[in-house]
């Protein structure tokens, strides 16, 4: 088992004559006289390796190593009383562990641009080999940190994390949108939301969170869409609309101000800077009839009703700068059927969308969910379900102590996006599945 890695080494002040073994990849090489110099990397970093000529074994080694073999070096660590690398290995032997015999152009370890349209198609097509890639691992790593404080803020408020399955019968939005498949000759979907199996383990739990995958199959070719992607969800019982707005803004401060400060390195390593808007709350609201009559104003051709598409909500983000901001009260006939229609004006509903700051458009959503069973048999007729059979479990909720909840969900992957500040959302997941694109790898 590997012990020590390219950090360790780099971290520390080698003692007279310190043997280290050292395993890890060749980022690249070099000749000068006498002398082969490795660059050889792991997953925290690259340290120098000294090859001397007058080791004729390991030196005719090296002369042919090529760029990704992985080997074992053994050797003396020194200071180098340079600024870049202040350690290196004296090799006294190499031993190879991979070879590498497949040429990748562009090398994956080189300081691409890995954002740059021209290089995408082949980034994507081997991005089995480009996840070595320093810029793309730190994303990734950026993403385990962003994970890791979402489970934690759950977690110090009293959440409780539930596994909710990914094969169900019942589709949340319509039959066409999610992704059908048969078992044992039953028709069932991939998940496209948790929120009905959180709906019924939030009335014994009380808090709850899931994060978990979601499939969707209507297409969508935005820089903010996936078939298939996280879902980071949560749903509370005894709350109203204030309580849910209040929770998300708080969850989007504290995770933002935490991934700030652990992830100020990986951001530079990808040439970036982590978005702190979040930090500004209370985020400010529009209503949505004033959104749409906001942007017919200023040229948008969009009427009551319809969805707000990206369009839409740039010329919006335009208007507030540079902070997030709800739109409330979204209609009813965009909305699911399970959300609460509100009293006050029966053509929308009880929700909100927060919209991410610098036009990266549409964040998560909020909703209070319906609760007594005669909004919900409205609900259901009025979206064509009623009396089909797969709702009913939904239906007895409403009939066995159901009581006030309400909940939000979010993609992981937007939430990544507009934090690091990246074009498009495929770049924050290892493997991504996007419209129009064959699944590959």
């Amino acid at each position: 088992m590997k012990k020590t890695y390219a950090v360790d080494l780099l971290g520390q002040t080698p003692s007279s004559a310190q043997v280290v073994e050292f395993y890890g990849w060749v980022k690249a090489r070099r000749r000068h006289n006498h002398a082969i110099f490795l660059d050889v990397c792991d997953s925290t970093g690259t340290i120098q390796v000294v090859i001397d000529g007058a080791n004729n074994t390991i030196f005719e080694l090296a002369r042919r190593i090529r760029q990704e073999t992985a080997i074992k070096v053994v050797g003396i660590l020194v200071e180098t009383q340079r600024l870049y690398p202040p350690k290196e290995i004296l090799a006294e032997k190499i031993e190879i562990i991979g070879v590498s015999t497949i040429n990748v152009s562009p090398h994956p370890r080189s300081d691409i641009n890995i954002f740059e349209e021209g290089l995408q198609e082949n980034l994507l097509h081997r991005r089995h080999f480009y996840l070595r890639n320093e810029k793309i691992a730190a994303i990734l790593k950026f993403r385990h940190l962003l994970t890791r404080a979402v489970h934690q803020w759950f977690g110090e408020r009293g959440f409780i994390e539930i596994h909710a399955p990914v094969l169900t019968p019942t589709p949340l939005y319509e039959d066409r949108t999610a992704m059908a498949i048969q078992v044992h000759g039953q028709d069932v979907y991939l998940t496209q939301c948790v929120g009905f199996y959180l709906e019924q383990a939030v009335h014994a739990l009380e808090k709850i969170y899931n994060m978990g995958p979601s499939f969707r199959a209507e297409e969508s070719r935005s820089k903010r869409h996936l078939m298939e992607y996280w879902h980071i969800k949560a749903e509370m019982t005894f709350v109203s609309f204030e309580d849910l707005a209040a929770t998300v803004e708080q969850f989007i401060h504290d995770v933002t101000e935490q991934c700030a400060i652990s992830g100020a390195p990986l951001a530079k390593t990808i040439g970036t800077e982590i978005c702190q808007d979040g930090l500004k709350i209370p985020f400010p609201r529009i209503d949505y009839k004033e959104a749409v009559d906001w942007l017919k104003i200023n040229g948008s051709d969009i009427e009551f009703g319809k969805s707000l598409g990206s369009d839409e909500e740039a010329l919006l983000s335009d208007r507030f700068g540079e902070t997030p901001f709800w739109v409330v009260g979204i209609p009813r006939s965009i909305e699911p059927f399970p959300y609460m229609i509100d009293s006050s004006d029966p053509l929308r509903t009880r929700t909100a969308d927060l919209i991410a700051s610098r036009g990266f458009g549409e964040l998560l959503g909020i909703a209070e969910k319906i609760h007594n069973l005669e909004m919900l048999d409205e609900r259901l007729a009025e979206k064509g379900k009623a009396g089909d059979p797969r709702y009913e479990w939904l239906r007895e909720l409403r009939q066995y102590g159901c009581v006030p909840h309400g909940g939000f969900g979010m993609g992981l992957e937007r939430f990544i996006r507009w934090l690091l500040q990246i074009p498009h959302v495929r770049d924050t997941i290892p493997f991504h599945r996007v419209f129009g694109r064959r699944i590959d790898p």
